[in-house]
This record gives C-alpha cells, sequence and structure tokens, in this order.
C-alpha cells in the first residue's frame, strides 16, 4: 500500500489537535475511523507518528519531521492551484511577497513598479510580515520573496543587500533640541527610549544599543513595538525618543522632528531574501529586477 493524500489530511489534523476526537470532529469522520486511518499510515511507514496515552497525544522526533513535510506539500499544492489559474489566464503566475514597514518606504515601491514594466503577467500579493514570520513561511513555502533586516537566514534561503540605510533620532517637536543644538545621541542619555522589539530584528535592536554606547551610555528603555507608527505616536505624545531607520521618516504626517545621524558608524542593511530551489517560474524571473 502505498500514502495517499488522504492520510496526509488525517495525520495533519491529529498533529495540530494533539487529540484524536477534535481532529476527528475537525475532518468530519469517526475518531475510531481517524485512528484506523493513522494506524494504517504507521503500518505503511514503518514508524510510530504519535506517542498516546489516555491523557494526551504526542508527536514522535518522526512524526515532528513528517508534520513539516506535510506543511510543505500541501503549501505547495495550494501555490500550484493558484498558479495553473493563474497560466490559464495568460499570465506568468502569482508572486507572493513578505515585507517589513521599512521597505514600503524604499524599494518595494519601485520594485513592484519594475515587476509591473517587465512582466506584467505576474501577479503579487503584499504581505507586511516580521523578520521571523518571513522566514518561517520562506521555509514552507508560503512566500516567494521577503524583505528583512537580519544577519543571518538559515539554508536554504539565500539573502541579497538591497537598501543601505543610515539612522535617525525622532523627537517630540517640545523636546529642547528639536528645535536646534542637537550633536550627538549622547545628549539624550536622560530620555526615555522608545524602540523596535528585539523580536522585531535582534540585529537593529543590537545595532541602536551600539549607537548609544559608542556614545558612553545604556539606554533607558520604556516602551518596545513592531509598528513604526505606534513609536512615532508615542513619541509625539511626548512618552520618550526613539531612533530608527532614516527612511521611515516618508509616508507620515506626524508632529515629531527626524535628526539624521551622519557621523556614527552604523547603518542599516534591508535584504531580499527567498529559498534556493524555488520552483515558482515568477521568482527566477524578478531576482535580476532587485540588482
Amino acid at each position: 500500500m502505498n500514502i495517499e493524500l488522504r492520510h496526509l489530511e488525517y495525520f495533519r489534523a491529529v498533529a495540530e489537535e494533539l487529540n484524536f476526537g477534535r481532529a476527528a470532529e475537525r475532518l468530519f469522520i469517526s475518531q475510531p475511523g481517524l485512528s484506523r486511518q493513522i494506524k494504517q499510515m504507521e503500518e505503511i511507514l514503518g514508524v510510530q507518528l504519535f506517542e498516546r496515552t489516555k491523557r494526551r497525544v504526542e508527536l514522535t522526533a518522526a512524526g515532528e519531521y513528517l508534520k513539516s513535510e506535510a506543511d510543505f506539500i500541501f503549501n505547495h499544492l495550494e501555490l500550484t492551484k493558484t498558479q495553473l489559474k493563474e497560466i490559464a489566464k495568460g499570465n506568468v503566475g502569482e508572486l507572493r511577497i513578505g515585507f517589513l514597514g521599512s521597505a514600503a518606504h524604499t524599494v518595494l515601491p519601485d520594485f513592484l513598479v519594475k515587476i509591473s514594466r517587465h512582466f506584467p503577467g505576474i501577479q503579487t500579493t503584499l504581505e507586511e510580515l516580521s523578520n521571523a514570520n518571513q522566514v518561517e513561511m520562506l521555509e514552507k513555502d508560503r512566500l516567494d520573496l521577503g524583505f528583512v533586516r537580519l544577519a543571518r537566514v538559515p539554508d536554504p534561503l539565500q539573502m541579497q543587500v538591497v537598501h543601505i540605510d543610515s539612522f535617525s533620532v525622532v523627537l517630540p517637536l517640545g523636546h529642547p533640541l528639536s528645535g536646534g543644538g542637537f550633536k550627538n545621541v549622547g545628549q539624550l542619555k536622560e530620555d526615555d527610549f522608545i524602540l523596535f522589539s528585539h523580536d522585531y530584528s535582534s540585529i537593529y535592536f543590537d545595532k541602536i544599543m551600539s549607537i548609544c554606547e559608542d556614545q558612553g551610555f545604556s539606554p533607558k528603555i520604556t516602551h518596545k513595538s513592531v509598528h513604526a507608527l505606534t513609536i512615532f505616536k508615542l513619541v509625539e505624545a511626548g512618552l520618550g525618543v526613539a531612533i530608527v531607520p532614516t527612511s521611515l521618516k516618508e509616508g507620515y504626517d506626524l508632529k515629531v522632528n527626524f535628526i539624521e545621524l551622519l557621523n556614527i558608524r552604523q547603518k542599516t542593511e534591508l535584504f531580499a531574501v527567498w529559498k534556493k530551489g524555488n520552483r515558482n517560474p515568477a521568482v527566477s524571473k524578478v531576482l535580476n529586477l532587485l540588482k
């Protein structure tokens, strides 16, 4: 006997629910019937996929591996269905793009214009996501291309610098240095700082810390966020100061003052990331447009 797609559907439901009863309800089949299908699957594969007790169900190491592979298979099937529909319409296909908010103010608009000009048959879908979410979705073939701020990405992902940005201090309009007299970040050592969360980008967070450390202090961080608009609103309200990529000053109409930090060693890099071996034909077509 061979593994069929229904086996993987049954397995994925149990792997996600870790409860045979809930999984059976989700699949609209009986619990004994589901148990038989999983047992049959384990017999075909020759491995145990679940550890079962009266109180709990857990994935074995083999089950964990199969879960990641099943996610990949179903994601790829969905992509194939979408691509077939686009090709049938005469289009090249769909390109799924993830991005950080700062990319929307720098490379992304120009990149989309280039795609539209050179490959009008490529349809794009865009989703603003964190670095971690983009990496996970790229690995599982749920995204084709991402724009991230990371020092490195896991294999088999590949990355390319697409934008190098300076940093700027963001001050509320009522700040004593907002009207002039700003010389360096050291003048802000007594201020509260509002920063992007470490989870947003660890390398970005570390660079902000090093900017302050180069001036002989560690910033007093009172608020963190993963959204630029939230940070700017908090600064506008007088709850602190921030340091952000300079490109983020575009696209917002707020009562804050940006001061670019021109004489520091730190810069922030935006990377395009994609999965090596991605079989979406649209990916290989657009990569040259990033250069």
